[in-house]
């Protein structure tokens, strides 16, 4: 038996402050397992001989002090209330928003799991270092009178104070403009620890680190992170709505953000999709930023006049595939910072082989903005349903050179082919651009002339809305 393991069968038979499984309803991002060992990452508590303990006897008598006051005495009484309901309620006036299943169900839900997951990783270290609690070592009342509850319960580290960290970081990613006041309703959270005399300073400072660690590993969960975006979304929707925020430049107000897009595959039921920005396969060779699942989002107009385009070429044997379509702010900053990055060219010989990259903002081929974010932009080619085999346009998509363009090698407009004196199109993959570029100008879209993949809806609805929720 491992002695992570050993150590959790050995918590399970000390009398906790809370439970340790997770609240109903909630579901952890991870197991314990899949946790980072904080018996393996913190450091042992202070030795009783050291300059560290002297100072945590210090912190204990300054807590006694802070109890005179009846309203931090009040606080540390409330703030020892163990569940999830009263520790949000403390932080409803800092975050700006009160939080609750039934008001906040997208927020709750992110909070309630997360903290859940991080609670997991208090059990082992509690009976590993079984630390005595400071009114045990004094045989001193407590604040919050639970000494019953308490004894014999190891110190460190400190559940609330882990809870209340690991709060603050979250509410503190939903709504940065209160990240002040959150750190420090969240700063008094666990002070009040000290002061209800359940735990010694240095307890509390080192779980505000196993609170960051918790942190940095939910943001490994894709789950966790697609969450969070709705959280963040339900935010601005109810803020916006009270007319408690401001509208951001450049934002919708209403609908705010993803409400106004609909997955591309539940208008378009035949399109099929790969999505090169969820991938490494790209001109950048990296996962670009914003991304986090391989969907395709577009406004539900442009949708739907996709699926008569769809519709169109099925008749004729073909499906549409799409590379691209609505595409965060985030990502197309990502996309400046590369061409920015005149060394990074690990993706040249891929995709702009005869295009110095110090050139791709003069020539176009890279903006600060992409009509992408507006939402009714796509970029796409045909599949032949006989073959399953993409139908060859004579070059790849984001492909960086004239032979990309729709006139290259001919008219786009009126079908003349002209052949190029050397290489180039033949007439087949002219003509085979033909054939999308056609089907999408009957149903509303219009092209661009540097892409012979890319087409937006004329008819947008939000021709001046550059939206920058992630795709999930």
């Amino acid at each position: 038996m491992s002695l992570k393991k050993f150590f959790l069968s050995a918590a399970a038979l000390i009398v906790m402050a809370g439970p340790v499984r997770a609240q109903s309803g909630a579901q952890t991002y991870f197991t314990t397992e899949q946790l980072p060992d904080l018996i393996q990452a913190l450091p042992a508590p202070p030795d009783t001989l050291s300059a560290a303990f002297t100072y945590d006897i210090m912190r204990y008598m300054w807590g006694k002090t802070q109890r005179l006051d009846p309203v931090r005495a009040d606080m540390a009484c409330r703030d020892a209330v163990w569940g999830y309901e009263a520790l949000l309620a403390e932080f409803d006036v800092p975050f700006g928003l009160t939080v609750s299943p039934e008001k906040t169900p997208a927020i709750w839900t992110l909070l309630e799991n997360s903290l859940s997951t991080a609670d997991q990783m208090r059990v082992a270290p509690k009976a590993y270092f079984h630390r005595m609690r400071p009114f045990e070592r004094f045989h001193e009342k407590m604040l919050t009178g639970e000494e019953e509850v308490l004894s014999g319960e190891g110190s460190y580290p400190s559940g609330h104070t882990m809870r209340g960290w690991m709060v603050a970081l979250l509410l503190s990613e939903i709504n940065p403009s209160a990240a002040e006041k959150v750190y420090a309703r969240a700063w008094e959270y666990g002070d009040s620890r000290v002061i209800a005399g359940a735990h010694w300073q240095s307890d509390v400072d080192i779980s505000r680190v196993a609170a960051s660690i918790a942190y940095s590993r939910l943001q490994t969960s894709p789950a966790f992170r697609a969450q969070m975006v709705q959280a963040q979304e339900e935010f601005r929707r109810l803020t916006f709505a009270s007319g408690c925020t401001a509208v951001p430049a450049g934002i919708a107000a209403a609908p705010v953000g993803r409400e106004a897009f609909v997955s591309v595959t539940d208008v378009v039921p035949d399109v099929i999709l790969e999505i090169r920005y969820y991938s490494s396969y790209n001109f950048v060779g990296e996962r670009i930023d914003g991304y986090l699942a391989p969907v395709a989002l577009m406004t539900r107009v442009a949708a739907d006049s996709l699926r008569a385009v769809s519709d169109d070429l099925v008749r004729q044997g073909y499906r549409l595939k799409i590379f691209d379509a609505y595409r965060p702010q985030t990502a197309v900053d990502h996309f400046v910072r590369w061409a920015s990055d005149l060394k990074d060219a690990r993706m040249k010989a891929y995709f702009y082989p005869d295009v110095r990259k110090n050139v791709l903002f003069k020539q176009g081929y890279i903006a600060a903005k992409s009509g992408h974010s507006r939402g009714s932009t796509v970029d796409l080619t045909l599949v032949e349903m006989a073959t399953g085999k993409e139908v060859d346009m004579g070059g790849v998509f984001d492909w960086f050179g004239v032979e990309s363009h729709p006139d290259y090698c001919g008219d786009p407009d009126t079908g003349l082919y002209r052949p190029a004196r050397r290489g180039g199109l033949t007439e087949r993959q002219f003509r085979n651009r033909l054939i999308l570029r056609q089907a999408m100008l009957r149903h509303g879209f219009k092209p661009l002339d540097e892409e012979w993949w890319h087409f937006t809806l004329k008819e947008e609805p939000f021709p001046e809305t550059y939206f920058d929720f992630p795709v999930y």
